[in-house]
């Protein structure tokens, strides 16, 4: 038996990229930790430690039972204020703010997608005959592939920062565009891939019948496509949830907002009940995000 498992483990399939990854990764962790640049001593001095434990044992307490002790009555008056005071209206912007950026997100991935399509982007839309791919479309799918690489490189930090120097503080515009422009490269990058690996047969019959590339677009790729695309939409939706709420802090009046004013104001209390909330809205779009996607699946 020790001899048979052995043939087995020495005939096992290798992977040259898998192996060859690990080395690397093992090789950089090490240099990283032997550089001297982050040193996990760090982590654990006295003085960080006294830190996490007043964090822990006092300033994450609610300021109400801090000294008068555990009451649930006290405690979720207390809860029910923040809120109603901020918590609220933070949550309904942040939602808001992610749909409408996805929303903005899907209708230039639909712009994107098809013009950037090898098998659709051509002279002839699925056809394989030579000569079909010529000079001019090569680069209309090029410059719309750059466009999409440049606008999912960028961070949505980054472009709401940008477009706060342009647009302004105190509306919630900078962190919809951003958030609109940075999916709108995700998805319309796999709205092209979707395209590209649809069955083509029946595409390429509408083609040979005569119908022009906008009917197979509406009537053939769009109808087989939607479900998948769909899948991407909603995975997408629950990233904006996220990061609309890391938006706030850049000034925008979301749950990030309140949360960086009360890091400000050292009142980690109501920064962990509206981190919480945060968490919270989360939990729920990932749950509705995935029923759709179960649905969609076995729909498929």
């Amino acid at each position: 038996m020790t001899t048979r498992l052995e043939t087995l483990y020495k005939a096992r399939p290798k992977n040259r990229l898998v192996r060859a990854s690990v080395y690397t990764l093992s090789f950089l962790t090490l240099v990283t930790w032997s550089s001297g640049t982050i040193m996990p001593g760090d982590l654990f001095t006295s003085r960080r430690l006294e830190n996490l434990e007043r964090f822990l044992t006092s300033d994450i307490i609610p300021y109400p039972i801090r000294e008068s002790g555990f009451e649930w009555g006290v405690l979720w008056t207390w809860m029910s204020e923040l809120f109603l005071d901020r918590g609220l209206d933070a949550a309904l912007a942040t939602l808001a703010i992610s749909v409408l950026a996805i929303v903005l997100a899907m209708l230039l991935s639909w712009l994107f997608a098809p013009l950037a399509a090898g098998n659709l982007a051509t002279r002839r839309p699925f056809d394989a005959t030579p000569g079909n791919d010529t000079v001019l479309w090569r680069a209309l799918r090029f410059t719309v592939r750059a466009v999409m690489i440049l606008l999912r490189s960028i961070p949505e930090y980054v472009l709401a920062f940008l477009l706060l120097a342009v647009l302004g503080p105190n509306h919630a515009w900078p962190a919809v565009l951003a958030l609109a422009l940075h999916n709108s490269g995700i998805l319309g990058r796999l709205g092209a891939e979707t395209i590209e690996n649809l069955e083509p047969a029946p595409l390429r019959t509408l083609t040979a019948l005569g119908a022009p590339r906008r009917s197979v677009l509406v009537a053939g790729v769009f109808p087989i496509a939607l479900g998948r695309y769909l899948l991407y939409f909603f995975y997408r939706f629950e990233t904006c949830i996220r990061e609309a709420t890391v938006l706030g802090m850049l000034g925008v009046v979301s749950l990030g907002f309140y949360i960086s004013d009360a890091r400000g104001k050292m009142f980690y209390d109501e920064m962990l009940f509206l981190i919480l909330l945060g968490a919270g809205i989360v939990l729920l779009s990932d749950l509705l995000s995935a029923t759709a996607r179960r649905y969609l699946r076995a729909a498929s």
